[in-house]
This record gives C-alpha cells, sequence and structure tokens, in this order.
C-alpha cells in the first residue's frame, strides 16, 4: 500500500539547498506525483550533487523549447517520490553543466538534448554526436520550434562511417566490429570490440540508428492520436508506454479514468509483461544451443498472444489503452478464459523451470557469465530484471503504487549474483508474481464502464507519470498547448538506464558469450532511439 504520507523529507531538502546558498526560484509547484524545483542555471550543477549526496536516483532528463529560453528538465527519485528538477537556458546559448561525473546515467540523455537542442553541457567528458548520426546539419536542432517536422529538404543522408569509437592499442588487441545492421531482423545498433584472443578488454556501443522523431511527431497531436504514437514508441512495450502517455494526459487533464479502465490496463500491462519474459526466457536459452526451452517457451508464448488477441482484439494490445480508459473491455467470457490461461500457464511455466534447473550444461554456459556487479547495476541506475538481478529492488508498482497497484500486493522478486543466469531466473519470477496479479485483478474486476469522455486540459498543461512496464520503469511526460493540442512529449524507455550496463558487464567475457549477454539485457533499440 501507498504510503499516504510522502514527501516527509522535503523540508528537510530544501534547507539543505538554502544553507548552501542555492537560488531556488520555485519549490511550491507541484506536478503529481512528483514536486517541482526551479533553481538558477548557475546552481544547477550544485543541485545534482546535493541530490547525488541525498542518495537520490536519477531518472530522466529532457528539455522544451520556449522560443527565446530553453527549459532543461531532469526527473529524479528517493524512495518512491518524484523530484522534477528545472532550470532556464539562455536559448542563443545554452549552457548548463553536465551531471554525468555523478549520475554516469545522464552519459546518452545529455548527448541526445545537445544534439537535439544544441545545449552545452559544461564538464561532460564525451563531446561526441549521439542521436544525430549525420542526419542534419551540426549546427541545426531538430527539437527547436523553427525545425519543420519534414526536415529541410536533406534528399541524402552521408553513411555515419567516421565515428570516433574509442581505439584500443597494444600486443595482440584487435577490434571486431558488429553491426549496425545485424543478421536477424532486430534493429540495427553498432557494437565495437577490443578483445585480446577470445577474451573481450572493451566493448562500446553506439545507437541511435532508428531514430524516428518521436518527440518531434508528438508535436501538435490531440490526445488520441498522442496515445497512438506512444505505443509505438517501442513496439514490444505498448501498452507500457501507452499507459504512461495516458496516465500523463489524464493527470494534466484532472481526469481519472474509472476502476475498470485501470484494472484492465493493469491486465494487459501484465500480459504484456508476461509475453516478453516467456520469449526472453527461450531465446536466451536458445543462445546457448539449448532449443528445447526456445520451442517450448515459443509455443506457449504463442497461446498467451492468442489469448489477447481473444480477449482484447488484438495479439500485442496495440491501440488498447485511450485517453480515459481502455478501447475494448472484454466479455465475461473472455474474462474467465484468461484466468483458465493463468493457472494453465503457471503449472507449464513451473514444469519447464523446473527443467532447466537441471541442465548442468545450461548452468555452466549461464552462471557466473556477464555479471553485472551491484555497485554498477546502482551506479548506472539500471531497472526492471536487469537491475533486480543485480539486488535492485526498485518497482514503480510497489515503490511508487499507481492504481491499481496501490490496492494489490505486488511482490517483488530479487537476485544478488548479476549474471546471464540471474536475469534469466528473474524474468521466470517476475512471471509467476505478474500471474498472480492477473489473478487478482480478473477474480475481482470492477463493473461500470471502461472508457470515460475526454476533454482536453487548457494551454499549457502539464502531466507527469512513471508507471512500471516490462522492462522497468517508464518516465513520460506531456505539455499542452492551445486547442488540447501537444506542445511536448518526452518517453523515456528503461533502455536508456539498461543498454550501459552491456558495456560493463561483457568485460572479461568470450567474444562467442556477447550474443547471450546481449540477449540477457535485451534493450529496445526502438525505445532507445526516440
Amino acid at each position: 500500500m501507498h504510503d499516504s504520507t510522502r514527501f516527509g523529507w522535503w523540508p528537510a531538502f530544501l534547507q539543505r539547498l538554502r544553507a548552501e546558498d542555492l537560488r531556488i526560484e520555485d519549490a511550491d509547484r507541484q506536478l503529481p506525483p512528483a514536486r517541482v524545483l526551479s533553481v538558477s542555471v548557475s546552481d544547477w550543477l550544485a543541485l545534482g550533487r546535493e541530490a547525488k549526496a541525498w542518495g537520490m536516483r536519477w531518472s530522466a532528463l529532457w528539455a522544451e523549447d520556449a522560443d527565446e529560453r530553453l527549459r532543461l528538465n531532469s526527473c529524479l527519485e528517493f524512495h518512491g517520490d518524484y523530484l522534477l528538477a528545472r532550470c532556464w537556458l539562455d536559448a542563443e546559448a545554452p549552457r548548463a553543466a553536465s551531471w554525468v561525473s555523478f549520475y554516469p546515467a545522464a552519459d546518452c540523455p545529455e548527448r541526445h538534448a545537445r544534439d537535439l537542442y544544441g545545449i552545452h553541457f559544461e564538464g561532460h567528458f564525451d563531446e561526441r554526436r549521439w542521436t544525430r548520426h549525420k542526419g542534419w546539419g551540426a549546427d541545426r536542432y531538430p527539437l527547436r520550434k523553427d525545425f519543420p517536422l519534414a526536415g529541410q529538404g536533406e534528399e541524402f543522408c552521408p553513411p555515419d562511417v567516421d565515428y570516433p569509437f574509442v581505439q584500443a592499442q597494444g600486443s595482440g588487441v584487435y577490434e571486431i566490429p558488429v553491426g549496425p545492421i545485424h543478421a536477424g531482423i532486430i534493429e540495427p545498433g553498432h557494437f565495437r570490440f577490443q578483445a585480446v584472443g577470445e577474451a573481450v578488454l572493451n566493448l562500446e556501443r553506439h545507437l541511435g540508428y532508428t531514430h524516428k522523431g518521436i518527440e518531434k511527431l508528438g508535436e501538435g497531436r490531440d490526445a488520441a492520436a498522442l496515445a497512438r504514437l506512444a505505443g509505438r514508441v517501442s513496439g514490444d512495450t505498448t501498452i507500457g508506454h501507452a499507459w504512461a502517455a495516458c496516465m500523463a494526459m489524464e493527470r494534466a487533464a484532472g481526469r481519472e479514468p474509472s476502476p475498470r479502465a485501470v484494472a484492465l490496463r493493469a491486465v494487459m500491462a501484465e500480459r504484456e509483461r508476461v509475453a516478453n519474459h516467456l520469449g526472453d526466457i527461450g531465446a536466451v536459452c536458445n543462445d546457448v544451443g539449448f532449443a528445447f526451452a526456445h520451442y517450448q517457451l515459443s509455443r506457449l508464448r504463442e497461446h498467451w498472444l492468442r489469448g489477447s488477441l481473444d480477449a482484447f482484439g488484438h495479439r500485442l494490445m496495440m491501440d488498447r489503452v485511450i485517453p480515459g480508459g481502455v478501447a475494448v473491455d472484454p466479455t465475461p467470457e473472455a474474462v474467465d478464459r484468461m484466468l483458465v490461461h493463468v493457472d494453465a500457464l503457471r503449472r507449464e511455466l513451473r514444469g519447464i523451470m523446473t527443467i532447466l534447473a537441471g541442465q548442468e550444461s545450461l548452468r555452466d554456459r549461464l552462471e557466473t557469465t556477464g555479471v553485472l556487479h551491484p555497485t554498477i547495476a546502482e551506479e548506472l541506475g539500471c531497472l526492471g530484471y536487469v537491475g533486480r538481478a543485480s539486488g535492485r529492488r526498485f518497482d514503480v508498482r510497489r515503490d511508487a503504487p499507481y492504481a491499481p497497484y496501490d490496492m494489490l500486493d505486488v511482490s517483488i522478486p530479487v537476485f544478488e549474483e548479476g549474471d546471464v543466469s540471474a536475469r534469466m531466473r528473474i524474468r521466470a519470477e517476475e512471471a509467476f508474481a505478474s500471474l498472480n496479479l492477473q489473478e487478482a485483478l480478473l477474480s475481482d474486476l470492477p463493473g461500470g464502464d471502461a472508457k470515460n469522455s475526454w476533454v482536453g486540459p487548457g494551454e499549457g498543461a502539464e502531466g507527469f507519470a512513471a508507471v512500471e512496464g516490462w522492462r522497468g520503469e517508464i518516465v513520460t511526460y506531456v505539455k499542452f498547448g492551445r486547442e488540447g493540442r501537444v506542445e511536448r512529449f518526452y518517453p523515456r524507455d528503461p533502455s536508456w538506464l539498461n543498454w550501459p550496463a552491456i558495456d560493463h558487464l561483457i568485460r572479461g567475457n568470450i567474444v562467442p558469450d556477447f550474443p547471450v549477454c546481449n540477449k540477457s539485457v535485451n534493450g529496445s533499440y526502438s525505445g532507445q532511439d526516440l
């Protein structure tokens, strides 16, 4: 249950900031469930340092164009409470201190903001582009308001062949470039290895090849169209992102969906979690040649997706979460079928996991492979199954709960080993916990309407939301302009914080183990490449 006495630490934190002579411009605003703290840009660095010293977890960063000024936002979390830190920048020469020296997770998000807004982050150790990939000129910034959605007439994007990867030198050291185009159907991403023999010395990833302009595409949309766009940020997380976007918009409009609607959203989110975990467990096993698990779990996943089609009219439940509720209300018969399927899957999955636990050859390949030490996972702010396999306990459903999870007992499994085996087993444990949640939700599904009429908010209304997607915490910010149209949309997929784990956990492993290490993290290329 959610503690109703939130932000008990807030007065003491403000007192600490004032004792350090920080120029606080606003500390009274709230953007539920977050508090807003605005400071002078000259105190941006000091604010980050104090937040880190206080023990806050860094979660997200985005900017906004307000014509003559840009507004920089950083989202922080502390014991389930969210803080939205802000400062204003001069649009002509936007500069702000980088937080990356004490919040390493801010690395790529700051570079993303630099590429799309032209913000110079003073003290950032890496001046290389991240998102641009030569898709537009170095002096052009697509998220500025004067940049057209269709671009500026570029007919050809030059190949991104000269990105300055880190170089390694020494006797016997060689490089292996992997990607950005891969042999399978996965999206593009470049991985540059330095190795001696089969041992990996260093790995550097470079993503952003599928930059879709999601943030720009959100501008000018109405609420319904934004929900559809959010559901396509990362196709395997269509419920998670659509729910976060709708929750942010509903909070901006001061409207709450019905208890039935939020219960059905949770059922769909948990079905999404289970489907992806089933696929991932099988894929991890397949990467080390244990095809039995891949076949069996693919079979179970297919039956599960057909169940989603039966109940909600779409295998992935795309476009089923809408502003004000859900688009499809399952029949009582469909609810009963889902309950039967939950029990059947629980029994089959338990049997398969028992078989996997007894396979010595499987344990030999997965245990002690790709270890992400808990201290590194904490430093990077890893989320979801990646974080929880390395001792990170945070889960939005339990620690910053939203309806209907605030009325449920949410079990969060946590392991400490941090290896590929732990990241596989944590998925199974999360799937079992998810099946229990679905059983509780479906057995006591509220009555009433599944969707309410939608009335958009006024100009300037803002909304913030955090939900627990299947990969971990999703953070979404929405601001409305005139006539109920979206002015700013920022969705932060968990992959932003999980991808950096690959660079660390692969070191010291052999090159042939990269595929299974990568699959055990399974970051979303699309979710990262906004």
